[in-house]
């Protein structure tokens, strides 16, 4: 299949799931559209997982910690804007739950109701915690990556490395319940408010904010992998000592795409509290982790797109017949079985099989063009002329 031509098959896959997402709303009622967008954050997911997976060729088994870090940044700002929070008898909001663990006599407010609590102060204002929800996960992507990679740590070990990290800081949100209120998580929030306009996660508002954000991802996302250094960095992925070798400093491109990875994991998670209204640590599940992986081995972990709609095919599969009847006790193991059977015939995934199929019908039109038939047909036509 020439390049061109493979360009414009992929522009169609990308125009047509843009417009797919966009006109669902016509065909769903507001209950499926709250959980269509939860898909879609979900989607987004998929797209973090492919570039640090796919793109950089970095299995990350601890992707949960930026999405769940990006949740909290959010959650925090969103839990002191919630009645409860203004309900305390302070000046100043203040967490139910921090009433609830403060010591008898305590002062009711920020700076001293708990010990840490001081930590709350900066999310009174909603752009700290939006702000926070991308910067904290790329810090800590960073961070985390500059210690792998410059020790050029790879293959199992760093997905041993990223899995034990979220396993810690789930321990850590979980132990600190005075501060994070502990495996109840941060429920109770306030809707998102932007210009006096309240986000109702069960409104249409709602619904096209995620889409169009995830639509900004997607695209972004592509065009960065088309870029000098997304080419560099599949070079690296492909034989990282001949891109050593060549003069390319690794580390370098291996940490900036992980960071983008995980800034695109912390927005998504953002996006998860507006429509779901909590945050929790089982974000930082090591079995959410996973999961997030085996929606982009579904969709193709090489292609953006197809680890995305892998994404929002594996949950809207997975609500459909977790909700018959008839599959409520086997749903889990025909997901795994999807898993398994896709991973045995289509390793490339979804996207693998659509590459090859589209390849494929090219083929045989071509064959068509040049067969015999066709050269007596246009034999003639030039004999007519």
């Amino acid at each position: 299949m020439s390049e061109t031509l493979q360009r414009r098959l992929e522009i169609l896959a990308y125009a047509t799931f843009i417009a797919v997402i966009l006109i669902l709303p016509a065909f769903a009622d507001i209950f499926w559209l709250n959980r269509f967008a939860k898909y879609l954050v979900y989607g987004m997911l998929g797209i973090a997982i492919a570039m640090s997976w796919g793109y950089s060729g970095i299995l990350n088994l601890g992707q949960g910690l930026f999405f769940g870090a990006g949740a909290y940044m959010l959650a925090m700002s969103l839990k002191l804007a919630s009645p409860t929070s203004l309900a305390q008898g302070s000046d100043t909001p203040v967490p139910d739950f921090m009433l609830w663990n403060a010591e008898p006599g305590a002062p009711t407010d920020l700076c001293c109701i708990t010990g840490g609590s001081w930590l709350w102060m900066p999310f009174q204002w909603v752009g700290f915690g939006a702000f926070m929800g991308i910067a904290l996960p790329v810090l800590l992507a960073f961070t985390i990556g500059t210690v792998i990679f410059r020790q050029r740590i790879s293959g199992v070990f760093v997905a041993i490395i990223t899995l034990a990290t979220v396993l810690l800081v789930r321990l850590l949100v979980i132990d600190l319940q005075p501060i994070t209120n502990g495996f109840n998580g941060l429920t109770d929030l306030a809707w998102l408010t932007i210009g006096g306009f309240e986000f109702d996660p069960y409104l249409l508002a709602t619904y096209y904010l995620i889409a169009g954000i995830l639509i900004a991802v997607l695209i972004g996302a592509r065009l960065l992998v088309a870029t000098r250094a997304g080419l560099v960095l599949q070079a690296i992925r492909d034989d990282s000592n001949r891109a050593r070798y060549l003069g390319f400093d690794v580390p370098k491109y291996q940490t900036f795409f992980f960071a983008v990875s995980a800034g695109i994991a912390g927005l998504a998670g953002m996006l998860y509290v507006i429509v779901a209204e909590f945050a929790s640590p089982t974000f930082m599940d090591l079995t959410f982790s996973i999961t997030m992986v085996v929606w982009a081995a579904v969709g193709g972990r090489n292609s953006l797109l197809g680890a995305c709609i892998g994404a929002i095919l594996i949950n809207t599969i997975e609500a459909s017949i977790s909700e018959t009847e008839m599959f409520v006790e086997a749903w889990k193991a025909i997901i795994g079985l999807i898993f398994v059977l896709v991973v045995l015939f289509l390793p490339r995934g979804l996207a693998g099989f659509a590459q090859d199929a589209s390849a494929w019908v090219v083929g045989r039109l071509n064959r068509g063009e040049g067969s015999p038939a066709s050269a007596v047909g246009q034999t003639r036509n030039q004999a007519a002329e």
